[in-house]
């Protein structure tokens, strides 16, 4: 058999939606379509779409933040202050460090104004330096009523000190990257301002961001005791500030080139880091809920994490990888197969083969979730008639993959195949530096587990491999190997819902009683609902609309993960993490692992 190697490269879709229905986790969610199937990619593109190239360096910038933006926002001070559980003199502090960036941004803008020779620039920059000015006032009347010397009382903290260092020292040149650059001539010296505003937008856009979010987050809400501060970040006003910023960053950098604009984008990825920065360093007097692994005593705690893999961890499921690999490498109907091999299907007869099952489970999958949604609805959590009721799943996902077995379209697959694939399939954004966080934390006590349909673990474990990702506990069905080639059967360990639930079970029945253990399931389908519910904390990745139907159907309520992280600081008494707890009856949703990194382990 041919290696992959020796292949033209190979390449996976991502699941035709024809068949993949309510985003199940389907052994099916592919169609195998004629030839120009295989020409399809095997390493697809990420969630997140391409960047369109007419868009301009500072809202480039900002989507390549995004991970950064949401560490800010689950940073342990913003969230109390958007509970509204944040103490005063925090605020006051907080406040009273935020002049000394204010000042700060005014002498960046009074060098960009002298730096830039172009007149409408000039004007832009003067009325953003009014604007920040008129800030100043209003925070100086706030200290003054509040009794605050900002001389005597506020020195500014290394933190704050870190941020206006680095803005000032980018107008005058002097930072790494900008004071290699030439900048002899007065026209080479306009790049200053245009790396100078690289350095304040960042900052702009965040707050107008996390303005946003937290009013969104507190609607409704009466007598928050931060609704103005909230409410003036959100406000049209800053919002047209932050993007008027954005213009003037974007007309600065017209005439850079490509060298230039990636000190631009190193420079906004700076300002980023060092905001989160200034965010943690503001002394809270309370605790904060979150991370979850804040004040984490190793010999008296214990994290465990699970996870699904299919679609939670990967973009494409498996099962396509498979039949990818299956068909690509499957001898034409002329072909001589070599003596003493496993017998294969010609090319031909797998792909109908493949098209037949497909199109038999979809529709076998879509009538058993209509008739498991025929019960009575649940008006509260009712885990243990959903139980029962999935037990019907868990026998037709039983029976789908004997269908499989005995259609021997698995027949003859080269295990090295399988591993190249693994090695070249690409996980969600995220998720590989979640783990990888995890695992080189000396100082946390944790242990993951990943529990998967998948066919082959082989094919796990070479994809987190290949990501610099071991240590996880792999528990997944496994395929049959004669000699590097697969005979086709499938030993089953994890073929439902039922089954992953026992997994689950049999996992933290064998963790030692002698630490406090908390765990965290990630899913995104029918098939992780009863360990998502199980877990103290279920986080569910995707818009899986089956899911929703079958957890609205049996009671379970589905919460915005910030949203639910403000609610439990607003209700936490500080005493320990133990508010999380399983059989709650709510999950909450994430947008993408970096939001489960920034709650489970925080920046």
């Amino acid at each position: 058999m041919r290696s992959l190697l020796l292949l033209s490269p190979l390449r996976l879709p991502i699941p035709n939606p024809v068949f993949n229905f309510f985003h199940s986790k389907s052994i099916f969610r592919f169609y195998c379509r004629p030839s120009h199937y295989l020409r399809s990619a095997i390493t697809p593109p990420t969630m997140a779409s391409p960047i369109d190239e007419s868009v301009g360096v500072a809202r480039r910038c900002w989507i390549n933040s995004k991970k950064e933006s949401t560490f800010a926002l689950y940073t342990p001070f913003v969230v109390c202050l958007a509970s509204g559980t944040l103490n005063i003199d925090t605020f006051r502090h907080y406040i009273a460090q935020d002049v000394h960036f204010l000042k700060a941004f005014v002498q960046g803008c009074e060098a960009a104004e002298v730096c830039t020779d172009d007149d409408d620039a000039k004007v832009g920059i003067s009325e953003l330096r009014k604007n920040i000015v008129n800030e100043l006032k209003m925070h100086d009347a706030v200290l003054e009523k509040w009794g605050i010397d900002l001389v005597k009382e506020c020195t500014i903290n290394p933190a704050t000190a870190k941020y206006t260092d680095f803005l000032l020292a980018t107008a005058s040149g002097k930072v790494e990257g900008v004071k290699a650059a030439k900048l002899a001539t007065p026209f080479e010296k306009t790049k200053l301002a245009a790396y100078t505003l690289g350095a304040m937008t960042p900052c702009m856009r965040l707050y107008a961001y996390i303005g946003k979010e937290l009013q969104v987050c507190l609607e409704g809400e009466k007598n928050h005791p931060y609704e103005k501060w909230i409410d003036s970040y959100a406000a049209e006003g800053f919002q047209a500030s932050a993007l008027q910023t954005e213009d003037l960053l974007d007309k600065l950098s017209v005439t850079l080139t490509g060298e230039e604009l990636d000190i631009i984008e190193k420079l906004y990825h700076q300002a980023m880091k060092l905001e989160i920065q200034f965010f943690l360093a503001q002394p809270l007097v309370q605790k904060a809920i979150i991370p979850l692994s804040k004040d984490h005593n190793p010999a008296e705690q214990r994290i465990t994490i699970f996870s699904d893999f299919d679609l939670t961890c990967t973009i494409v499921d498996s099962s396509a990888i498979l039949a990818e690999i299956a068909i690509i490498t499957a001898p034409k109907s002329d072909q001589n197969q070599p003596e003493n091999q496993i017998s294969r299907m010609s090319l031909a007869d797998l792909k109908n083969a493949w098209g037949d099952l497909s199109k038999q489970y979809t529709e076998e999958y879509e009538q058993c979730i209509e008739k498991m949604l025929l019960t009575e609805k649940a008006e509260k959590c009712d885990y243990g008639r959903l139980c029962r009721t999935i037990e019907q799943l868990s026998d037709f996902e039983k029976r789908a993959n004997s269908r499989v077995v005995e259609s021997g379209v698995l027949k003859g697959l080269n295990l090295e195949d399988i591993k190249r694939a693994g090695q070249q399939l690409i996980l969600q954004d995220g998720c590989t530096d979640f783990f990888q966080s995890i695992i080189r934390n000396e100082n946390l006590n944790a242990d993951i587990h990943v529990l998967s349909y998948c066919w082959c673990g082989d094919l796990i474990r070479s994809s987190f491999s290949s990501g610099g990702i071991d240590g996880l506990d792999i528990h997944a069905n496994e395929l049959m190997f004669q000699e590097s080639l697969s005979t086709g059967e499938i030993v089953k360990k994890v073929e439902s819902p039922i089954d992953k639930v026992q997994a689950f079970s049999k996992i933290l029945a064998n963790c030692r009683n002698d630490k406090k253990n908390l765990t965290v399931y990630i899913g995104d389908s029918v098939g992780d609902l009863l360990c998502l519910l199980e877990a103290d904390v279920g986080i569910v990745l995707g818009s899986s609309s089956s899911l929703r139907r079958m957890g609205n159907h049996f009671g379970v309520s589905f919460v915005p993960l910030f949203p639910g992280v403000l609610q439990k600081q607003k209700m936490y008494a500080g005493s320990d993490s133990s508010s999380w707890t399983g059989l709650s009856g709510v999950l909450y949703t994430a947008s993408s692992w970096d939001e489960i990194h920034a709650f489970v382990l925080g920046s």
